[in-house]
């Protein structure tokens, strides 16, 4: 089954595939901060899309209709594109973004796998974020899901044996290790009182490690402007609380003692800590933070 129908041939060098797609975990919206910030920078073009009545449950992700007066205008469909651009220095870069396919995930991640295999991508890049036990008055640190040890390294990691869920991007991940194609998701790790609310410190932090990951030459300052923004306001916010001042410092202290990137960062299975992560973000959500 031929999922891609392609709209435009392109000519590549050795691009770099980056997977940002929507449906999986996304705190504070890194993701699609990162996405938009990318597409921003890099013009990009369509290069073509996937069958989306094979891959995508419609009664849960519902077109939207366009109404004038009562009179439908025109139908916009979820769709999964695929598009190309070059970044700064002239590196192409391939982007896969849209909904995360509802069904034949198999035939899907194959089919990505093969396109990056035929255009001779030099790597596979996943960007996403996950709720994390550490305080928004440091930097983000960002952990992976690798092919290999060496990447995983390079990144920095959650140690340990562990069974979760997984999204489509680590699904492609795992096919482009199956073949030999270096691949590694890129994952910040967001304050877990914040992950409701728009964090752009792991878009800036996405993009940067994208950038570092890859070799790629891509702009972030306006995100770390909007972070650096974003925590003055959260400072206000919590100053007044002196046990959510208390939760922050215990926090910082866990993340201080951490070891270097490339060694495996923390996790808490403190309880009394969670149900403190969890007030603080009730706070700042009745805040409209």
């Amino acid at each position: 089954m031929t999922l891609f129908i392609r709209e435009e041939q392109y000519e590549l060098e050795s691009p770099v595939f980056v997977l940002a797609m929507d449906g999986w975990v996304d705190a504070g919206s890194g993701t699609a901060q990162a996405r938009a910030a990318l597409l921003d920078q890099v013009d990009s073009h369509r290069i073509g899309s996937f069958d989306a009545d094979a891959l995508i449950d419609y009664r849960a992700r519902r077109p939207s209709m366009i109404l004038n007066d009562g009179v439908i205008q025109s139908l916009r469909w979820p769709t999964i594109e695929m598009r190309y651009g070059v970044d700064r220095s002239g590196n192409d870069v391939v982007f896969i973004i849209g909904p995360e396919p509802d069904t034949a995930w198999q035939a899907f991640c194959a089919e990505v796998v093969a396109l990056a295999q035929g255009y001779a991508a030099r790597m596979v890049v996943g960007l996403g974020s996950f709720p994390a036990p550490v305080p928004h008055t440091r930097p983000v640190k960002l952990a992976s899901t690798a092919a290999t040890q060496d990447l995983a390294d390079e990144i920095g990691y959650v140690g340990g044996l562990m069974e979760v869920p997984c999204g489509i991007h680590a699904a492609i991940e795992a096919g482009c290790q199956s073949v030999g194609l270096p691949a590694v998701g890129v994952w910040a790790r967001v304050p877990h009182y914040l992950a409701a609310s728009s964090y752009p410190a792991a878009a800036a932090a996405l993009v940067d490690g994208l950038a570092r990951v890859a070799d790629l030459s891509l702009q972030s300052s306006d995100l770390h402007a909007e972070a650096a923004a974003a925590t003055i306001r959260i400072d206000a916010l919590i100053e007044d609380s002196a046990e959510h001042r208390a939760l922050v410092s215990q926090l910082e202290a866990q993340y201080d003692a951490e070891s270097e990137p490339g060694t495996p960062l923390g996790a808490t299975d403190d309880d009394s800590l969670e149900r403190g992560l969890n007030d603080i973000e009730d706070f700042l959500r009745d805040q409209g933070n």
